[in-house]
């Protein structure tokens, strides 16, 4: 019982950050799934989950895409993508929750010095191409976006809607590179079945969330999002490593 409702809480949560900040699912769903499923199931099923709330929200913001940076994103996540697969085969999962951790509490530490650049079209590619790697392998192409983007001052409603539209290409990339090399199993679908419901909840409380953020509260919960998880994970793992 205890692990049903952890699972409903988890996808409507995540739900409901993937709607309103446009990146949240990956980062609040993934770490907290790992404690449910195994790593591979826990990263697919967070693809396929992502993946369906792309769909969903992307038809109504698809206005708000700045094209020109999704289409380099695009191309340097296909270069990423191989990448990534290799260390998603490979990486043992202490190693992994540690190392998505780090990459949590490093991203929210140069968000707090308030790291400031210029987009240009080769930082864009790149972004991309991290993205590609950090999506094949642990599920998480989000944080060097959100990084990215709030250097530049994009605002919150670009940032959404261009995350969006990334996540729809590269999820579905991902997800069938995933499944080629590596296969799936029942477990990922019939739980991704059972979480629709919990995701459509999420998306009618994300959207509303949206309307009432203004720019500031949106960053104080994406600051507050990354530490929280961040720390958590970091002391799962650590746990983890003293007690093997």
């Amino acid at each position: 019982m205890g692990t049903i409702l952890a699972f409903i809480s988890i996808i409507i949560i995540a739900s409901i950050f993937q709607t309103s900040t446009g990146f949240g699912f990956s980062i609040m769903a993934t770490p907290f799934l790992l404690l449910l499923f195994l790593p591979q199931d826990a990263i697919q099923l967070n693809i396929v989950l992502s993946l369906i709330i792309s769909i969903a929200l992307i038809w109504k913001i698809r206005a708000d895409v700045d094209k020109i940076l999704l289409k380099r994103m695009v191309v340097g996540s296909i270069i990423g993508v191989p990448h990534g697969i290799i260390i998603y085969m490979t990486v043992d999962i202490i190693i992994f929750k540690l190392m998505i951790s780090i990459i949590l509490l490093l991203l929210t530490l140069l968000l707090l010095c308030r790291v400031k650049m210029i987009s240009t079209p080769k930082r864009d590619y790149f972004v991309g191409w991290i993205s590609g790697i950090l999506t094949t392998s642990i599920g998480m192409p989000g944080p060097p976006l959100l990084l990215y983007f709030t250097g530049t001052k994009i605002t919150k409603e670009k940032l959404r809607a261009t995350t969006l539209a990334f996540f729809l290409f590269i999820y579905s990339i991902s997800l069938i590179t995933q499944i080629t090399f590596s296969g799936t199993t029942t477990s990922v679908w019939l739980s991704s079945l059972y979480a629709i419901p919990l995701v459509i909840i999420g998306l009618g409380l994300g959207q509303y969330l949206f309307k009432k953020m203004n720019q500031q509260i949106f960053t104080v919960i994406t600051y507050a999002l990354l530490l929280i998880t961040g720390i958590y994970l970091l002391f799962d793992s650590m746990n983890s490593i003293l007690t093997a």
